[in-house]
């Protein structure tokens, strides 16, 4: 179980904020869509031969973000009310699905924003592996960073993301930090 209800968690922002960026737990557009510059900078230049997988796509922001869209986008999402929400929105496939739980479509990449930030450790091995190992090419995410403890948020360590790595015999690692303070994003490629 994640350290607190996704559900709850989720949609008592969506009540407070709306389908906005706060809606979904960022603190503003800015930096959600930092996060996004840093996804895509490590996705392909052209996206247009490359199908893509959101692991906790929220309200498919990223999405409508990219100004190239890919040959196929599919959304999977665990709180129903966003899975609505991101349909309307993107008018792509969005499967309302447990990533740490369900066998994923294989996918030429999978991409996740903010979707580890309340799950314990083994539930982000298990949705990390998943991804990953759904993914023909990589799996890129961003996830909140040091060694803080927290009851709330998971935060991870370079060490914890090298031993993913290691026990999923990641070809290459790349991370890109710096960006935002306590944020990571990493590639995992094949």
């Amino acid at each position: 179980m994640p350290r607190v209800s996704n559900h709850k968690f989720y949609t008592a922002a969506l009540q407070t904020y709306g389908q906005t960026p706060r809606g979904v737990h960022w603190l503003s557009q800015k930096h959600q869509t930092l996060r996004f510059d840093v996804i895509l900078s490590l996705l392909p230049s052209s996206l247009e031969n490359i199908t893509i997988g959101d692991a906790g796509c929220g309200f498919g922001d990223f999405y409508t973000y990219l100004k190239q869209k890919p040959k196929e986008y599919v959304g999977f999402e665990i709180v129903k009310e966003f899975r609505t929400l991101a349909q309307k929105h993107t008018f792509q496939t969005i499967i309302l699905a447990d990533i740490t739980q369900e066998k994923l479509p294989t996918k030429d990449y999978y991409i996740s924003s903010g979707a580890l930030n309340i799950l314990t450790p083994f539930e982000t091995h298990q949705f990390i592996a998943n991804c990953y190992k759904s993914a023909k090419k990589g799996f890129i995410f961003n996830a909140l960073y040091g060694e803080k403890s927290s009851q709330t948020y998971n935060y991870l360590s370079k060490k914890q993301l090298e031993n993913i790595a290691q026990t999923l015999n990641v070809k290459e690692v790349v991370y890109k930090e710096e960006y935002l303070d306590k944020d990571i994003t990493v590639g995992f490629f094949k």
